[in-house]
């Protein structure tokens, strides 16, 4: 029996293709304005790994992925990050590489570990909204969601749901993997953007963990566009609106 090679679309970049093609945000940009639309990013290694067993990762995606992710921030209303991450990476969630202004920071703290001196939490006359399960003081300045659970995890369709009555209409979910996986689990996510680079880390912290199936007729199986990028790393396109 001969094997069937299954291609997807591959399109080879360059660095400033990889920071600001149309093609690529086409979906996001042009998204129906009467719904939430909600685009996630994940960062891994080639063997599907985010952090090394200590946490490091900071530089498993390359130049042309950062610019990538800057320039999806650039087109979004809201970007998204559970607690977790907050307090591993302490990121500034601003646009830095690329020309374009910043979205809403959301963190999703289900039970009040936010740390007040999180860069998140930077007083630049941005937007900041911290998601909770039951409310609670907040700094002035910093609003606040409440919605209710699904398990032991914030309902992600009910922080979609928040954030767009909330006038946060494309929503970018950066991290982490579990956050990730949580709204891509509940159905909440339209567009998932995998960049991949061209390292083995061989352990550490996996990329992302859906729920289990019981047979590979239960996988989802997305039209993906494959986007190489000038400097190795890979953009995997995928559209999770029309998984088999």
């Amino acid at each position: 029996m001969t094997a069937r090679l299954i291609s997807q679309p591959v399109v080879h970049m360059s660095a400033a293709e990889a920071a600001g093609s149309d093609d690529i945000l086409a979906p996001l940009i042009n998204a129906a304005p009467g719904r939430p639309y909600v685009i996630a990013q994940l960062g891994q290694s080639l063997d599907g790994r985010i952090a090394t067993p200590t946490g490091a990762s900071r530089w498993i995606n390359r130049d042309c992925a950062l610019d990538h992710v800057h320039r999806l921030r650039a087109n979004v209303d809201a970007v998204v990050v559970g607690i977790g991450t907050v307090a591993a990476d302490d990121p500034l969630l601003t646009v830095r590489r690329v020309a374009g202004r910043h979205p809403a920071r959301v963190i999703i703290d289900p039970n009040g570990r936010m740390d007040a001196h999180a860069r998140v939490l930077l007083d630049d006359g941005v937007r900041c909204i911290v998601v909770r399960g039951e409310s609670g003081a907040v700094r002035p300045g910093l609003e606040q969601i409440v919605v209710g659970r699904c398990g032991a995890l914030l309902d992600p369709n009910e922080i979609v749901t928040a954030l767009f009555n909330a006038g946060l209409k494309k929503i970018l979910v950066e991290g982490g993997a579990s956050t990730i996986s949580a709204f891509i689990d509940a159905g909440a996510v339209d567009r998932l953007h995998v960049l991949v680079a061209p390292i083995i880390l061989g352990s550490g912290t996996p990329g992302l963990s859906l729920k289990a199936i019981a047979g590979l007729d239960e996988a989802r199986r997305p039209p993906t566009t494959v986007h190489v990028l000038d400097d190795g790393d890979v953009l995997f396109d995928c559209d999770l609106t029309d998984c088999d």
